[in-house]
């Protein structure tokens, strides 16, 4: 009986755990098994080679971006390519109408040219070390999990800073594994002069925009050049005129040699969060939760944003870099949905659960004290918990979840007015500097009328989607003082607040005697939401804890009983390497995806989508796609490839990835996912799951042929039969 049902485990985990072209797999913590695989699919790099944190090797030119995303370093004078999207912001932050880097593209002649960046920041992984026994040394099992973060949280802390206070120029980070039972240390150096160098135009590193993204087959040109600098000593140091360019650890050289159906590829980044290992409620109060808000309410404020970026080029600018990442989760959370259902992820989650609980009753009896999780009544007790925890809960973190949407990433006022009320102006001047920074900016990309009318269309859309008793006092002033009037209440809160413009904040902090920041309207209005905020938060304290426990406890489980499987933690935006093969895919009966898209695709776009702005490209790039002359970055056939696809396992913070031959060199840009399989942060699809990469050619065309940045190209490490 017993090994019928570790069969039927077996089967069912096939898609979570150990497949050669799945997993994110920890570079200081690569098993036997692992380079195993790795080898047969053709790597030709060693482990050490890999990560080494002695000597240079490869996961020395893989930085973090920003925090968000990924890239990689490809010059001697610290170049860095990353995503289009990734340097996004930056760019609208440099643009303006007189000069518009989003629609004409950026480039740097000289040094001197590059634009400084100062929010903008990339990290470089010294090394990782196991640190699970110090985090866990004092907790003990009859602890509530209240007790148990306290104590883990601190030692977290407290490991982690201990890094920075040895060395200054180093950050110490202690990351949660395998839902909590397991911990590392992460050792970064952190370089905070990084300038934007090279950004082709929108209609490149945007092509398609909303209707293509997700999708596949994709045409998108999807990078951004930037370079990091560094005191006259190579040590991080703050902006300044002074800083000369970073000389790297390691270079990423560069393949011109392209790749076939069937290379190995492999991706080094820093993904962002998965649940592969979350429990069939998890996955059901997310559909029904915050990806539904997301959904309805973005779908709402993103609609308003678009119709006045298309009347007004001003506008387009301002609001570029928010409708980017607002539509692109919008979107991701749409397809998820949809693939959970398509693909039967909650069925399959559900088989393996009711399998996992006949085999933890059996070992929970004492035939097997090796195999057991827990004691009788933990194991017995672990999914009914879990199913009643997410149910005692649901209804308020779907509120909540609206709430969030519709209020604290609905009307900027209010973003505005919560960063004000919760700004510590008692810190390091330079974090004071840096916030004060962000709150000017984000004032100079606001229009009060558009966000106005997001603010009537959030209170709208929040009051018909939740109970009345989740309202908070807001609507009861409305109902009373202004006959029910959204318009009407919205028009006097921006005509009496002072936080509308950077005023009120100037008032405030010149002390201005006529001015009480406390009782701005909008200030009151905050602090309103943020008590209805922390209501629901103490309705939801009990369930959350029990189910925090859960998971854990049932991750442990699954590592327990698949105890001879190859398991790779969830994604938590540490360093990952994932690997597998370029290769096409079926979508649906009947059909196939080729692996690799051209330039013949952008040309035959643009004229299937004449009058669409989202398809548009200027004419002297269709005129030099059109032209055929490629010189060394067509393919063998001649043709120039623009994307193509492997089986690597990514999720967001990818963006940017480096996506790396056998032997280490760079074929190109990891930057999306594919609509088929965008339930893949669940469960990963080895039939349709695939990533969408820009390839490495076309961003050097870009660069040299339409850029015609020269001083760039000289820097780069070329590598192949045509360099």
């Amino acid at each position: 009986m017993k090994l019928r049902l570790k069969l039927m485990v077996a089967c069912l985990l096939v898609a979570l755990i150990g497949r050669a072209d799945e997993g994110m797999w920890m570079l200081g913590n690569l098993n036997k098994q692992t380079r195993k695989d790795m080898k047969e699919l053709g790597l030709q790099l060693s482990a050490k080679q890999l990560y080494n944190p002695k000597k240079p090797s490869l996961k020395d030119a893989v930085v973090s971006f920003g925090g968000f995303c990924s890239g990689v370093v490809v010059s001697d004078d610290g170049l860095v390519f990353t995503n289009h999207h990734c340097g996004f912001q930056c760019i609208q932050q440099h643009s303006s109408v007189e000069h518009d880097y989003l629609k004409d593209g950026f480039v740097a002649r000289s040094l001197d040219e590059e634009l400084p960046n100062p929010e903008l920041f990339v990290r470089f992984l010294l090394r990782t070390e196991d640190v699970t026994k110090r985090v866990l040394k004092d907790v003990r099992p009859d602890m509530t999990e209240a007790q148990r973060a306290a104590i883990v949280d601190s030692m977290m802390y407290a490991i982690g800073n201990e890094v920075s206070l040895a060395d200054s120029t180093l950050v110490g980070v202690v990351d949660a594994y395998y839902g909590g039972n397991e911990f590392w240390l992460s050792v970064y150096r952190d370089y905070n002069d990084v300038r934007l160098v090279f950004a082709p135009p929108s209609s490149v590193g945007k092509f398609g925009w909303d209707k293509d993204n997700w999708e596949w087959p994709r045409h998108t040109g999807d990078f951004s050049v930037f370079r990091i600098y560094a005191d006259r000593q190579n040590r991080p140091a703050a902006y300044s005129p002074d800083n000369v360019p970073y000389h790297p650890e390691y270079v990423a050289p560069i393949s011109l040699d392209g790749y076939e159906e069937g290379s190995f590829c492999m991706t080094l980044g820093y993904p962002g969060s998965t649940e592969r290992y979350l429990s069939s409620y998890g996955i059901e109060e997310m559909m029904n939760t915050s990806n539904q808000a997301q959904i309805d309410v973005r779908g709402v404020k993103q609609a308003i944003w678009k119709r006045e970026m298309n009347r007004r080029d001003d506008i387009r600018i301002k609001y570029a870099s928010k409708y980017d990442e607002s539509s692109n989760y919008w979107k991701n959370s749409i397809g998820v949905n949809r693939a959970i259902r398509r693909l039967h992820v909650l069925e399959k989650k559900r088989d393996l659960e009711q399998t996992l609980r006949r085999w933890m009753r059996q070992e929970s009896g004492g035939k097997n004290a090796d195999a057991k999780v827990g004691d009788e009544s933990e194991a017995l007790q672990l999914f009914n918990t879990l199913e009643l925890s997410y149910k005692k809960r649901l209804e308020v973190t779907r509120a909540q979840a609206y709430f969030i949407e519709a209020f604290l990433n609905g009307p900027e006022l209010i973003q505005q007015a919560l960063s004000i009320l919760n700004f510590d102006f008692e810190g390091e001047r330079e974090s004071v500097v840096s916030g004060l920074r962000n709150i000017v900016e984000t004032y100079a990309n606001m229009d009060l009328d558009i966000d106005k009318e997001v603010f009537v269309a959030m209170l709208q859309e929040y009051r018909s989607r939740v109970r009345s008793g989740y309202l908070p006092e807001l609507y009861q002033t409305i109902a009373t003082q202004y006959g029910g009037n959204d318009r009407a209440y919205v028009d006097s809160l921006y005509a009496r607040s002072e936080l509308t413009t950077p005023r009120g904040l100037q008032r405030f902090l010149e002390r201005d005697s006529t001015y009480q920041i406390y009782e701005d309207p909008a200030i009151n209005l905050c602090i309103d939401l943020i008590s209805k905020a922390f209501d629901m938060n103490l309705v939801m304290q009990e369930p959350s804890a029990d189910i925090q426990r859960g998971e854990r406890l049932l991750n442990a489980a699954v590592r327990k009983f698949y105890a001879s499987r190859n398991f790779y933690p969830d994604a938590n935006s540490t360093m990952r390497l994932s690997f597998g093969t370029v290769c096409g895919y079926a979508p649906f009966d009947g059909a196939h995806y080729n692996y690799y898209t051209t330039s013949h695709g952008i040309l035959e776009k643009v004229r299937a989508n004449v009058g669409n702005a989202d398809f548009e490209v200027q004419p002297e790039i269709l005129s030099l796609l059109s032209s055929g002359d490629f010189g060394p970055y067509a393919d063998k056939d001649g043709d120039m490839k623009v994307c193509f696809i492997s089986n690597n396992d990514i999720t967001g913070g990818n963006s940017g990835s480096a996506m790396f031959n056998a032997r280490g060199e760079l074929l190109g840009l990891a930057f999306d996912g594919n609509w088929e399989a965008m339930s893949s942060d669940i469960l990963y699809e080895p039939r349709t799951q695939r990533c969408i990469g820009v390839d490495v050619r076309y961003i050097l065309f870009m660069i040299d042929k339409y850029g015609k940045a020269g001083r760039l190209m000289e820097e780069l490490k070329l590598a192949g039969t045509k360099k």
